[in-house]
């Protein structure tokens, strides 16, 4: 049964879809309900091209490769995205101001309640806008659903309810309240991070980076967010933030934010980085630890490169539209609100 996060048969057979086709009905409510507020706000939709030279360059994101035979020359590789990301910054480039894309996206290995492989993101830019005003967006957006799913974010006994005000917490802050750990303190020292961490019970590896480290500490706050009320978790540090720019009072800080209802990520945005030299840098090392971690690296989109060196100033968010249909209509597992669930 769906309720215990089990599809005993395919979901192709007619109890197991009786049973899930509410949640999808519910799905397309929720959509509409999105569409209907991008729509109104102005916002183009865009399809931007799943298959990319790279499906971005993230440490821990994995790609599907996929091999494309052009007439007459030898294969080569490519990937099916994992954000619509740096397509839809060209199209910033090209022009456009204000852009949506309800995007298929593809992230490999990731199976379980809140992941599936493939899923939807929904993702928009607003070229001349702070990210305050994106922040506002995924507020907006979140209260759109909720109303669509008709009660309160809910997930597995937890509740949250998007129309009342939400926390606003940075992450030096949550670091403080959550964790007893004095973040600044421990920037760019990744002995006084460890020893942090050690301190409040959690392991420490000789090989751990400073980017382990912080990643060990946040993952024990996030459930603990978006209790009964949205948390932004905003100002994050600089080198945990690769295509975000930094805040301009404090340069140590990026201007990025996640969004959290009932413990669960729903959204991540920036204040777009736009400086393609410190871009460069900045994935080039990405792709460094990812080599030292997996062994494999991506090549990075020179043609992205090239398009942010025209595109104005902007701000963005890519938020897990699934996930966010699941809280809205109270379901329990992810496959509950995909039509065709990936075949794991």
């Amino acid at each position: 049964m769906i309720g215990k996060i089990i599809l005993p048969r395919p979901f192709w057979h007619a109890d197991i879809h009786a049973d899930r086709r509410p949640f999808l009905l519910g799905r397309n409510r929720v959509k509409a309900a999105l569409r209907h507020w991008f729509a109104d706000q102005g916002f183009t939709e865009v399809e931007c091209g799943a298959v990319q030279l790279s499906p971005g360059n993230e440490t821990h994101l994995h790609g599907f490769p996929v091999l494309w035979r052009p007439d007459g020359e030898a294969e080569q590789t490519r990937y099916l995205h994992t954000s619509p990301e740096f397509a839809a910054k060209k199209l910033l480039a090209a022009g456009e101001t204000r852009i949506v894309d309800f995007a298929r996206v593809w992230r490999n290995g990731e199976v379980g309640p809140l992941h599936s492989p493939e899923f939807t993101m929904v993702e928009w830019y607003r070229t001349d806008a702070d990210w305050t005003t994106v922040i506002a967006d995924t507020l907006a957006l979140a209260r759109a659903a909720q109303v669509a799913g008709g009660g309160l974010l809910r997930w597995r006994g937890r509740s949250c309810d998007a129309l009342a005000e939400p926390d606003m917490l940075s992450v030096a802050d949550a670091f403080a309240a959550h964790a007893g750990i004095d973040l600044a303190a421990c920037l760019d020292d990744r002995d006084a991070l460890a020893a942090e961490v050690s301190r409040i019970g959690l392991d420490v590896r000789g090989d751990d980076t400073w980017s382990d480290l912080f990643s060990r500490v946040i993952v024990t706050i996030e459930p603990l967010l978006g209790r009964d009320r949205l948390t932004f978790l905003t100002h994050y540090p600089v080198c945990e933030a690769a295509l975000a720019r930094p805040c301009p009072t404090d340069p140590r800080w990026a201007e990025r934010f996640e969004a959290y209802a009932c413990g669960v990520e729903l959204a991540n945005g920036f204040g777009e980085l736009t400086d393609a030299v410190e871009q460069r840098r900045r994935l080039e090392a990405d792709m460094d630890e990812k080599q030292r971690i997996y062994a494999r690296r991506y090549p990075l989109d020179e043609d992205f490169l090239a398009a942010l060196g025209a595109m104005p100033p902007a701000s963005g968010v890519a938020l897990g539209f699934d996930r966010l249909a699941l809280l809205a209509l109270g379901g329990i597992d992810i496959r509950q609100v995909i039509w065709t669930p990936f075949p794991v």
